[in-house]
């Protein structure tokens, strides 16, 4: 029987996939936005219909499914995916997992660390991953957990110890979130330490790293890494030209079955305007088909290797 996934509508078989960007956000906040809703307050109407927007052009670029990596912390709203999704035909993944410490909210959780605190968050991974998120009946499809910058905290790895729980007992594929691409090697050796499954697992944002031997040393693990930030240029990123040589390379040295690709944009900011750079005007969410395939092409990637980035190493990620 082949592998099911779980999207905001309920489980699709893994061959559903399709066409897929492995690492996007329709709504996210820095966390403390809730604070600011005097000022900065959520509009729902607005965040939907940007929403729809951006899924019809996505539709218009054979997309056919999107993982939206928003953490619980970060303004996670598995019913505006939903609502999205019924009325678009796109099929959405939603997460369940927490940001890096110091860009997430980490004082509830922290408290509990040498208290039982990896135990605590093993428990709400498995009752979202179990029972749906909060009464809302919609399961996760990942976990996803996230490092800082040149560094795992104890804080971070009691989320990656609690993931790799649950996966062990689930099969839920994992995905990472690195801090400019730092600890790709040291979050895998973590998660394969604990049990995990190299097979379900994305290093994410792994472009943000422009040292090959760092990305080889990575893949060594057998998980797959994301290329999964292209568009944000100039905002102290590699530019989108050293990313593509990076791929290039990498699928060259034989791990085009092992490489994912996504912006990493958010449509909608919750809060004020939090957009770090508003001005980097290639990151949104057909760039990669509107400006990055054509130029892949024009090095010589063939339709079948890019095809394989988009819709084969995803379904990987799912089927194990």
């Amino acid at each position: 029987m082949a592998a099911l996934v779980n999207t905001v509508l309920g489980k699709i078989n893994v061959d559903s996939l399709g066409k897929t960007l492995c690492h996007e956000h329709f709504v996210y906040g820095c966390p403390g936005f809730e604070g600011d809703c005097t000022l900065g307050g959520y509009n729902r109407d607005k965040a939907l219909a940007s929403g729809l927007e951006i899924a019809e052009k996505l539709k218009k670029c054979g997309v056919k499914t999107v993982i939206d990596a928003t953490t619980n912390d970060n303004g996670r709203n598995p019913l505006l995916y939903k609502e999205i999704s019924e009325k678009s035909g796109l099929q959405i993944i939603c997460c369940t997992g927490y940001y890096f410490e110091g860009g997430g909210s980490p004082p509830y959780f922290r408290r509990w660390l040498g208290k039982g605190g990896e135990e605590a968050i093993y428990e709400m991974f498995m009752a979202e991953i179990t029972d749906g998120i909060a009464g809302t009946g919609i399961i996760p499809g990942v976990i996803k957990v996230a490092s800082s910058k040149n560094i795992i905290t104890d804080y971070e790895k009691a989320f990656f110890k609690a993931a790799v729980k649950v996966q062990k007992e689930t099969d839920i594929p994992i995905i990472t979130h690195t801090q400019n691409g730092t600890m790709g090697p040291e979050q895998a050796e973590l998660l394969l330490s604990e049990g995990a499954n190299p097979a379900h697992i994305i290093i994410g944002h792994m472009c943000a790293c422009t040292d090959i031997a760092e990305l080889v040393k990575t893949l060594k693990y057998g998980v797959t890494l994301g290329f999964d930030q292209f568009g944000l240029d100039g905002v102290g990123a590699p530019t989108d030209e050293v990313r593509k040589a990076s791929l290039i390379g990498l699928i060259g040295l034989g791990y085009g079955n092992r490489l994912v690709l996504s912006h990493d944009t958010v449509i909608y900011w919750m809060g004020r305007d939090s957009q770090p750079k508003p001005s980097v005007k290639t990151w949104y969410m057909t760039h990669l088909f509107d400006n990055v395939v054509p130029s892949l092409k024009n090095t010589g990637l063939t339709d079948q290797q890019i095809n394989v980035l988009f819709d084969d190493n995803v379904k990987h990620i799912f089927a194990g």
